[in-house]
């Protein structure tokens, strides 16, 4: 494409942008009529049975996950991750408390999952936050946030993550923007160029308990890095990132960061980033090895991709990369085989701040002409890709190489359906599409505007999300869901995958505050420092009265010592802004000072029984 070809179109598109969003694709998402049954049933759950699949979405910027079932689409629980949640008393124990830190809020892209030998192993779900510089690891055994790592060093800006390894080495990352390293260095705007890095980082994961810590870090130029993937197959060991502004712009982006033919991807050999550490070649920087890759070859290059791409995607084999850009109508399909040639042959074009530029033609197998404004693509394990077209509002469905001499012509023909959705699909997911073994029935279309077409409620309106069965020969429809805001991207586990548990068992509560009797519970004084052990039992708190004075310092250890499902309890302290939340078998520690006197009631916030009501006491603050 000439570059005046390709400023003609990204101009067109461009446009395209901004003028389709108040207007409506043609076709229409609904099945036709005699279709509606056939639709209705294939998403029916009847009461009492249950999904075949989770689904997780990301949350946003309301920094939370959401969990739904699928086929039903239906909204299952949310998971706290990165804002306190009174629903379930997340932000107020002190654990959550010091997992949030300084911050009462997130902004959740990509969820991963973990995985053993390329496959979902149902143990951890891992989450980004943009905002803050900031990964979590949500337990699936129940469904609980249990580590939140960050403001991760030399790092700003947390978007290109979660996304997990083979066998969850690591939880690799990349940052959106480039700012003065290190961290709290003044640089003025216009020295963007010279004075501004991103970086690439490898967030280590323990095999056994997965607590994450930060491995390695690359330097990078001022790219800002958006979405990648994981190798598997042949490209075990490698990762992929797109990037925009490969002008290095500072200042009005929309105009400035377009001007050039091609954005650059990331191909990182994270295999060689950790060995590069363990041999001392990195320098230290804010605690965490730093790799030069200017300096350290081997571990970094870059490769021309279509302009302002927002995804990279490997698919089940591990030998096709798919990269999209929207300002550009194809799907360019690469070859890891052609690219570890190139590499080995120094197969370059020019380099960037000594990293060297992959030839493009050297290792592109083809650019699959999908359609307007094309972002992210998934894999159903049959040999399809399904790429979401953010201009067209469609997902269109392509075949993977290899393909034949009459296609390998005329690249229209791999094209095999194309539905349309509502409306501006961002991301799309299909079950285990990073693995190597995709489930390949249901794809979910995450819309970014929901545009009327459910009861109104206000200017503030959700999302659309639509399932769409890809089993047969043709896409179809089935169902449309709305979501609290703002899911970016989601994941799907076979509901099979994982046996959470419902009731921590007394044997695994190791906390040294818990108390299992009410003879053990009570009040304990030092000073002005009071101490509470509180056992919660249907239908009472003991003790059920905790006398204090002005300017005591309060902790209460609550634990709930049922051991029966769904038996939960909760301690609010009128106007005290308190509210945990305590599962069967958990202990929760609550601390706050005594500001002023009175009487004040606590009360049980979790439906427990038919004396829920019952379940209360006080506590008075002497002057």
């Amino acid at each position: 494409m000439t570059t005046r070809l390709t400023l003609f179109v990204c101009g067109s598109l461009t446009a395209a942008l901004l003028a389709t969003a108040g207007c409506n694709p043609p076709g229409a998402t609904t099945p036709a009529k005699g279709d509606t049954a056939s639709a209705a049933a294939k998403t029916y759950v009847a009461p009492g049975e249950k999904d075949e699949y989770y689904l997780f979405y990301s949350g946003g910027h309301s920094g939370q996950v959401y969990v739904a079932g699928l086929p039903s689409m239906r909204h299952i629980s949310t998971i706290p991750v990165f804002a306190p949640y009174p629903a379930t008393g997340y932000g107020f124990d002190e654990e959550s408390r010091a997992m949030l830190g300084r911050f009462t809020w997130g902004d959740v892209h990509h969820p991963g999952l973990s995985q053993t030998e390329g496959k979902y192993d149902g143990r951890w779900l891992f989450v980004n936050d943009n905002a803050n510089n900031r990964i979590a690891r949500v337990d699936l055994r129940d469904f609980k946030t249990r580590q939140i790592l960050g403001p991760i060093p030399n790092s700003s800006g947390n978007h290109g993550s979660s996304f997990v390894t083979e066998n969850s080495e690591y939880v690799l990352v990349a940052t959106r923007f480039s700012v003065p390293l290190p961290k709290g260095r003044y640089a003025d705007l216009s020295t963007y160029k010279t004075e501004f890095n991103g970086m690439v980082s490898g967030i280590k994961v323990d095999p056994t308990s997965g607590e994450m810590t930060v491995g390695w870090q690359i330097l990078t130029p001022p790219f800002n890095w958006d979405l990648g993937s994981t190798g598997k197959g042949p490209s075990s060991g490698w990762a992929f990132w797109t990037s925009y502004n490969s002008e290095m712009e500072h200042e009005t982006l929309e105009a400035t960061s377009t001007q050039g033919e091609r954005d650059y991807a990331a191909i990182v050999n994270w295999r060689a980033a950790e060995q590069a550490v363990k041999d001392g070649k990195a320098t230290m920087m804010d605690g965490v090895p730093v790799i030069d890759p200017a300096k350290v070859p081997g571990v970094l290059y870059f490769l021309p991709v279509p302009k302002s791409p927002h995804g990279i995607d490997t698919d089940p084999s591990g030998r096709w990369i798919a990269a999209s850009g929207k300002l550009q109508p194809v799907t360019s399909v690469f070859d890891f085989e052609k690219i570890k040639k190139a590499i080995a042959d120094k197969t370059f074009d020019g380099e960037v701040r000594g990293v060297p530029v992959i030839k493009h033609a050297a290792v592109i197998e083809g650019e699959v002409p999908v359609g307007l404004g094309p972002l992210h693509t998934q894999y159903d394990g049959k040999g399809n890709a399904y790429t979401s077209l953010y201009v067209e509002s469609a997902v269109a469905r392509w075949s993977l190489p290899p393909w034949n001499d009459a296609q390998k012509k005329d690249l229209n023909t791999v094209i095999s359906d194309k539905i349309p959705v509502h409306f501006n699909i961002g991301h799309l997911v299909i079950g285990g599409s990073d693995t190597k073994a995709p489930y390949g029935q249901y794809l979910v279309a995450m819309n970014k505007l929901s545009k009327g077409r459910h009861l109104s409620v206000g200017p503030s309106q959700p999302e659309s999300s639509q399932l769409i069965d890809i089993s047969g020969s043709k896409m179809t429809m089935l169902y449309e869901a709305y979501t609290e805001p703002e899911p970016h991207f989601a994941q799907i586990l076979k509901a099979d995958a994982i046996a959470p548990i419902e009731v921590y068992p007394k044997a695994e509560n190791t906390n040294p505050q818990a108390v299992w009797e009410a003879s053990q519970a009570g009040v304990t004084r030092s000073g002005n420092k009071v101490s509470v052990k509180m056992v919660a039992i249907r239908s009472r708190f003991v003790p059920d009265k905790i006398e204090v004075n002005v300017g005591d310092e309060i902790t209460i250890h609550v634990t709930n010592v049922e051991q029966t499902t769904d038996m939960i309890h909760g301690l609010g302290i009128v106007e005290h802004d308190m509210n945990v939340v305590v599962d069967p078998g958990e202990t929760k520690t609550v601390k706050f000072t005594a500001t002023r006197a009175g009487v004040f009631p606590f009360y049980c916030t979790n439906f427990c029984s038919a004396l829920h009501q019952e379940m209360q006491g006080y506590l008075a603050v002497k002057p």
